[in-house]
């Protein structure tokens, strides 16, 4: 084993759930890159964060090769062991109110796609390179509300994990033969700092467990897609929701 770090690309990565990444990949040794379309905070303690902090606006594509450079440059030519897609919006109405087909304009839904789904795509694609060296993973986070209609998740939101969900099994189809695999979580209901009013409420009604998710237990599963424990783990979709799926 080589005692260079293994490198990390995670996307969304200025809260919740990115957060938790962050935090539990250094504590296991990795070197962590973080995109976010917010600069550099400086509330972001972890060792190295400055250096690993590349500010990008993914709605914007044709911002994605200088995103690529950019990572290029800060990982010196070498691999890229994993890629995090964690970046994700969902839009609401007034007073946070869901965004249906009705209520979802030409422009929200490019937007949300260009985010959620598309940037994706694009970035994996162009990192290739890199992955395939390392015989890296790729893991994208959906969402419950890509496979049901959730009660705060709008149409576009819920649209985009789908695709993001078929996304992955292309991934897992075309670049397993390469050595790189690419696997999904798709998470429920998780305490971060945005959750909707009334998911309390939620929980109590339609989560088995009873509780919500922590974004830490989302990190570790991410983290272990992520290691060579799951070496054999290509093309699935875990579920982390407490049961809510069933």
């Amino acid at each position: 084993m080589s005692d260079t770090p293994r490198t990390l690309l995670l996307t969304g990565a200025s809260r919740g759930i990115g957060h938790a990444t962050v935090k539990l990949f250094q504590e296991h040794g990795w070197r962590v890159l973080t995109v976010s379309r917010h600069s550099f905070s400086e509330e972001c303690r972890w060792p190295g964060a400055r250096w690993g902090h590349i500010q990008a606006d993914l709605a914007d594509l044709s911002d994605i090769d200088r995103l690529v450079a950019e990572v290029r440059e800060r990982i010196a030519g070498g691999p890229l062991h994993a890629l995090v897609n964690n970046a994700g919006i969902s839009p609401k109405g007034p007073g946070g109110s869901r965004l249906g087909v009705a209520d979802t304009d030409a422009r929200a839904w490019t937007h949300v796609l260009n985010v959620n789904l598309v940037s994706t795509a694009l970035l994996a694609r162009a990192l290739l390179p890199e992955l395939e060296a390392a015989r890296g993973a790729i893991v994208n986070v959906t969402s419950i509300a890509g496979s049901r209609v959730h009660p705060f998740a709008g149409v576009a939101y819920a649209a985009s994990k789908a695709g993001l969900a078929a996304l992955t099994r292309e991934f897992a189809h075309e670049f397993g033969p390469r050595g790189v695999r690419a696997n999904a979580i798709a998470p429920g209901e998780i305490r971060t700092a945005i959750l909707s009013p009334g998911t309390d409420e939620l929980v109590r009604d339609i989560v088995p467990l009873g509780r919500l998710g922590e974004a830490r237990e989302v990190a570790e599963t991410i983290h272990f897609l992520c290691s060579e424990a799951s070496a054999y783990i290509n093309g699935a979709e875990i579920h982390i929701n407490g049961g809510q799926h069933v």
